[in-house]
């Protein structure tokens, strides 16, 4: 392997709302001696995980309004920093970052940990990726928690909002992730701005960040396209568990039209709860959704646990 780059930890000091000790792994296999970062909190026996999965060009840090909502419920969250994001190594190949590489990294950190009766709490590429999981890990996820993303199946037009996202990408390719989440989401403050920038301390840092636009299936045969139309049809016909859907109304690229899309392939979805001032990054709105998520699960006749598949 080529050039990888670790960000020195000084960045990620007095990080505001983010007080989790990191945690580290390098013997994820086939990505042994890159070092991948995770947030481990909460009570290890609980009665669920919740595996925070992030997205462009984001990082763990999404979830710091979720997080405390979810260990003061009595549950175990683990959130991972994907290769090339957050606290974790950043190969400076860009080639590198494929669809097939974040998703065996999703897979190998799960079997790593041995993550069970999961609650996967999904945005943007957490869920591109993160729903594409149970259909292989089928007796380790028991819920969903999903906010503005889809299912990159490749036999569905790109929407516009995605296609002048991923040529601004182009036309910007050393861009600020900070500015990014400071427009998206104006409450935050300049130091919430920081740590969104805090991972890349320069253009060489942002390999992953350039890539993710690039990765998203386009026609039938792109990689990853296949196996998204595998889980959809999956999760249309053998999903099980409960959901629990957020929408950003105001996400140019994945809002409310592709929400509901996504929404009519999972089984047994409600209605979403609709987050009305919320964008893309919903999360950043997560108090709220945290606590109606878990009033959600715990509702009579919502089962926390997924039946194992009949042989």
């Amino acid at each position: 392997m080529e050039k990888v780059l670790r960000t020195p930890e000084e960045r990620f000091a007095r990080l505001p709302g983010f007080v989790y000790s990191p945690s580290y792994t390098e013997d994820l296999k086939g990505f042994e001696g890159l070092r991948l970062h995770y947030v481990d909190t909460g009570p290890r026996k609980g009665n669920h995980v919740f595996l925070c999965l992030h997205g462009e060009p984001t990082w763990s840090y999404l979830y710091r309004k979720m997080i405390p909502v979810f260990t003061a419920a009595g549950h175990r969250v683990v959130a991972p920093d994907f290769f090339g994001f957050g606290r974790s190594d950043k190969p400076a190949e860009e080639a590198l970052y494929t669809f097939d590489f974040h998703r065996n990294t999703l897979i190998g950190f799960i079997e790593h940990l041995d993550l069970r009766n999961i609650t996967l709490v999904c945005q943007d590429w957490g869920g591109i990726l993160g729903l594409t999981l149970p259909v292989d890990m089928t007796e380790r996820f028991s819920r969903l928690l999903v906010m503005n993303t889809t299912l990159g199946t490749g036999d569905i037009p790109l929407s516009q909002g995605f296609l002048h996202w991923r040529r601004w990408v182009r036309d910007n390719p050393g861009f600020s992730p900070g500015k990014l989440l400071q427009r998206a989401c104006p409450h935050l403050t300049e130091a919430e701005r920081v740590a969104y920038d805090a991972p890349f301390p320069d253009f060489h840092y942002k390999a992953g960040v350039r890539r993710f636009p690039e990765l998203v299936p386009e026609g039938t045969d792109a990689p990853g396209a296949a196996l998204s139309r595998r889980a959809r049809a999956w999760l249309g016909s053998h999903w099980k568990g409960p959901v629990f859907m957020a929408v950003g109304a105001r996400d140019p690229v994945l809002g409310p039209s592709i929400m509901e899309r996504l929404r009519s392939h999972i089984r047994n979805c409600p209605e979403p709860f609709v987050q009305s001032e919320a964008g893309h990054f919903v999360p950043e709105w997560g108090e709220e959704t945290a606590m109606k998520a878990l009033a959600a699960f715990d509702a009579p006749g919502a089962s926390g646990v997924l039946e194992p598949e009949k042989p």
